[in-house]
């Protein structure tokens, strides 16, 4: 069906006009009554925060999404365009996207004025309906609301107070459509006030001259929760005016987490043969659910979901390297692979004062550690492997280096008395699946040493544990003895 061209036009096909809340309202109802899904690609949100969005958005009000970094609330925002129409018309030419039957600037009455019924429309997308911007300190009054263009006025030979002469900024030029501000507390406290008054008023001052703008906008914000309060940057007037104030959170069960990990991180390569045991997926993920309990890391910044995201991807790039080296046509990541992993984990991880005596590195390992404890009590709960601890006791010593080929690997595992038959009932091996018995036994050896039963060294090696590391339950390879505060 041909789109209307023209304001006559438009008038003739039947089109009304209907605020920006109410059109995503009547389309958010269209969609539940359809059962569509909504919010596709969000893990999680099913029972809390979704349901606080559609209460939201059925009541017409603006929302700032609370939480700390890597909750998915910028991905969330920005979804927020499928309850838009498809397309709707605008003024041709207009800066503010001027409905046609109801125009707000002086451009679009003028050309109303001088066109009639012939006025040019356009058609404008979703997508041109959404502008986000990032709150910073730099950004100024003209960036989100305007300011006066002297060259404008100059060639058209109008005086400065003229809304002609106003170059539009980023809050006007949203109208009709979603504005959204990420990081709302780093505004500085005049263009809050700025948004405030646009919120309530529906006008704004451009260098000391009011413009009557009866700006129509959904405003949505994020902010981090430490610093959306009294003590920090957000005046209370604009947190007054925001209908709606929603809380974002990490994943509450490790299967949801395993499932965005999963559904987030780039696990095909180029069509390799890659094989991930369920037992890396779920070590990942507890990593971060390890850092998110520990006193040692900064619980204000929060441990994104991006740290087992990006850990997953590492895990299995030097998987694929050890491949590339040894010829191996299989892929299957191992335990030597998380700690590779190590620089993806240690940069997305904010410590307090012990977390800094300790060092990254070293808190990052010991994190390792402990998931995989908690990990393997899932897959090998009451299953003996005394006999594997005694072969360490006496004295021997194995090093799996996560460069090591396959073969190379089993040569030195199957020395270890029943390790091999041990494994291959839980976790559902066959003995012809070489690549799964190498990454399961060592998965065993981590489990054992996760609960103090054998040591692991710097290199990956794994021997008998002395008395006095015994002693010593989550600590990690070296005495903390050197470090100051714990001797």
């Amino acid at each position: 069906m041909r789109k209307a061209q023209t304001l006559g036009e438009l008038k003739l096909s039947g089109y009304k006009s209907r605020s920006v809340k109410d059109e995503m309202r009547a389309n958010l109802i269209e969609k539940i009554k359809r059962r569509e899904r909504l919010f596709p690609g969000i893990v999680g949100y099913d029972e809390s925060v979704i349901p606080q969005i559609i209460n939201a958005i059925l009541a017409k009000h603006n929302i700032i999404f609370l939480g700390t970094r890597g909750q998915a609330k910028s991905r969330i925002i920005r979804q927020l365009t499928d309850l838009l129409d498809e397309e709707i018309p605008i003024i041709a030419g207009s800066e503010v996207n001027d409905d046609p039957l109801k125009p707000i600037s002086a451009y679009a009455k003028r050309q109303i004025e001088l066109y009639g019924d012939d006025t040019k429309i356009e058609w404008i997308s979703r997508e041109q309906r959404f502008i986000e911007k990032l709150a910073t300190p730099d950004v100024t009054i003209a960036d989100i609301i305007g300011d006066i263009d002297p060259i404008k006025a100059a060639k058209g030979g109008h005086i400065l107070s003229d809304e002609i002469t106003m170059h539009f900024g980023l809050l006007p030029r949203a109208n009709r459509g979603i504005f959204a501000i990420n990081e709302l507390p780093d505004l500085a406290s005049k263009i809050q006030v700025g948004l405030f008054n646009i919120m309530q008023e529906g006008d704004i001052q451009i260098k000391g001259y009011p413009v009557r703008l009866a700006l129509d906008v959904m405003l949505v914000f994020s902010a981090n929760p430490e610093d959306y309060t009294a003590r920090g940057k957000i005046i209370t007037p604009l947190k007054d005016r925001i209908g709606a104030e929603i809380h974002t959170h990490y994943p509450k069960t490790l299967q949801i987490g395993t499932e965005i990990t999963k559904q987030e991180a780039w696990i095909n390569r180029d069509g390799l043969k890659i094989e991930i045991p369920e037992y890396i997926f779920e070590l990942v993920e507890q990593i971060a659910f390890e850092a998110r309990d520990d006193q040692r890391i900064d619980k204000r910044s929060g441990v994104s979901q991006r740290l087992p995201i990006t850990t997953l991807e590492t895990v299995i790039s030097n998987a694929e390297r050890r491949a590339l080296f040894t010829a191996e046509p299989k892929i299957v990541p191992r335990i030597a692979d998380v700690y590779a992993a190590l620089p993806a984990m240690t940069g997305k991880i904010e410590l307090e004062y012990e977390g800094e005596l300790i060092g990254a590195e070293k808190l990052v390992k010991d994190l390792i550690k402990r998931a995989c404890g908690v990990i393997f009590e899932r897959f090998f709960l009451g299953i003996d492997l005394s006999r594997v601890v005694q072969w360490f006791d006496q004295g021997n010593k194995i090093l799996l280096s996560d460069s090591a080929s396959t073969a190379e690997c089993l040569e030195l595992l199957s020395e270890i008395p029943e390790l091999i038959e041990t494994v291959m009932l839980p976790l559902e091996i066959d003995k012809s699946e070489r690549e799964k018995l190498v990454s399961a036994c060592e998965f065993v050896l981590e489990g054992l040493y996760a609960q103090n039963k054998i040591s692991r060294n710097e290199e990956g090696g794994y021997e008998a544990v002395t008395k006095t590391r015994r002693d010593r339950h989550g600590m990690i390879y070296e005495d903390f003895t050197d470090i100051e505060g714990y001797n």
